[in-house]
């Protein structure tokens, strides 16, 4: 519209409304500075710019890319907007509580940590960091298959068992070994991902990596950054054979991998009401409604506007997690009042970790928690349970 308007302007006006331009406080100012210490951070929303100052062109890439043009990362975000809070007054929360239940499990907040890969090439600490900040915030893990530290260091680092992320295999052998070492870490639930097994094109990454004057083999070996060789978790397990691939994974495999395991069995990467269904039906303990942070598919659709109506298919005895543009206490509640038993953050404490470490991971979860807590005040809910439709509407 400015530009419009400037298009239309004689020369004279056109001048002085620059000149007005210039002097703008909106135009003068300088840009903010970077984040100095974890504990002036405002937000979330603070560290993102300090983390990227830190990370060369690649890892900065890895972190911020979605797929295509990056439509689905955007529409996370954008999908929170779609509904509004309904305060509610005169409402005693002097027992304000965030705990909650997943699959039998005790959880002290209902924001956990999602699974990202290669934790070390944000900090030098990695895994271990966000292991000790959730331990100090009692915050619970779900470990990448891709983690760069072994399951057993970070469940010491945690304290207690975390929940393992599953990618499965290219043999049946494999997967069947990584099963049994995450369940002998103690871990009682895995969410196998399902979202990315038609590929994917991740453009911004593969742009931001061109910029990256680095050799690659220097920090990953000439295996590359993705080979299983270089993965802890593969460490011990026989690869041979890979080359020939079994069958593509259907929805048969949800009972092969119960045959395997005691640990409770989420599908991670649901988006439509027919696919919750259909992983109920097949048997699965849950789900996890998630995009893979905007970065599995093109579909330009934000996972909280899935959730909806897939707790309405499946009904509320059907446990369904979710993840994907989680930014704020207000997005965690949004997602609860929908029916989400917990709601999980990715980027956030990614960017807390490349900025600060261990501390930064910690003020992420701090704030976030505090946002949720003052959130629950406002629409007079004390307690998780106490979250429900009754709190939101659609715009």
């Amino acid at each position: 519209m400015i530009a419009a308007m400037i298009e239309r302007a004689t020369p004279a006006s056109r001048r002085r409304f620059l000149r007005y331009l210039a002097s703008s406080p909106l135009f003068a100012q300088e840009p903010a500075p970077l984040l100095g210490s974890p504990a002036g951070a405002l937000s979330v929303f603070d560290f993102e710019p300090a983390a990227k100052a830190k990370l060369p062109p690649a890892h900065r890439g890895f972190m911020m890319t979605g797929t295509d043009g990056d439509e689905t990362l955007l529409a996370n975000r954008e999908g929170f907007n779609r509904f509004q809070l309904l305060p509610r007054r005169l409402v005693d929360f002097s027992n304000l509580s965030l705990r909650t239940d997943v699959l039998g499990l005790p959880f002290a907040s209902p924001i956990y940590l999602c699974p990202v890969a290669s934790h070390r090439m944000y900090d030098p600490e990695g895994e271990l960091a966000v292991a000790r900040a959730a331990r100090a915030r009692d915050t619970e893990i779900m470990l990448s298959t891709n983690t760069s530290t072994a399951i057993e260091e970070v469940t010491r680092e945690r304290g207690k068992p975390v929940l393992f992320q599953l990618y499965t295999a290219p043999r049946w052998a494999i997967t069947e070994k990584l099963v049994k070492r995450a369940e002998d870490s103690g871990a009682r639930v895995m969410a196998w991902t399902v979202d990315n097994l038609g590929g994917r094109n991740t453009e911004t990454y593969n742009r931001l990596r061109r910029l990256d004057p680095r050799d690659c083999a220097t920090c990953h070996g000439k295996e590359g950054p993705a080979s299983m060789e270089r993965r802890v978790m593969y460490r011990g397990i026989p690869l041979a054979g890979r080359e020939n691939p079994d069958p593509p994974p259907t929805w048969s495999m949800i009972e092969r991998l119960q045959k395997i395991t005691r640990m409770k069995l989420l599908i991670k990467g649901i988006v439509t009401p027919e696919d919750a269904l259909l992983a109920r039906e097949h048997g699965a303990d849950g789900i996890v409604v998630s995009n893979h942070g905007g970065r599995a598919e093109a579909s330009g659709r934000g996972t909280i506007e899935a959730l909806g109506e897939i707790v309405e298919a499946t009904g509320p005895n059907f446990p369904v997690l979710l993840d994907g543009g989680v930014r704020r206490g207000t997005d965690v509640f949004k997602a609860l009042a929908l029916g989400a038993r917990a709601v999980g953050i990715g980027r956030p404490y990614l960017w807390g970790l490349a900025a600060f470490g261990q501390p930064g991971v910690e003020r992420v979860l701090e704030l976030l928690q505090a946002e949720l807590q003052l959130v629950m005040r406002q629409c007079g809910t004390p307690s998780i349970p106490q979250i429900t439709r009754r709190a939101i509407r659609m715009r």
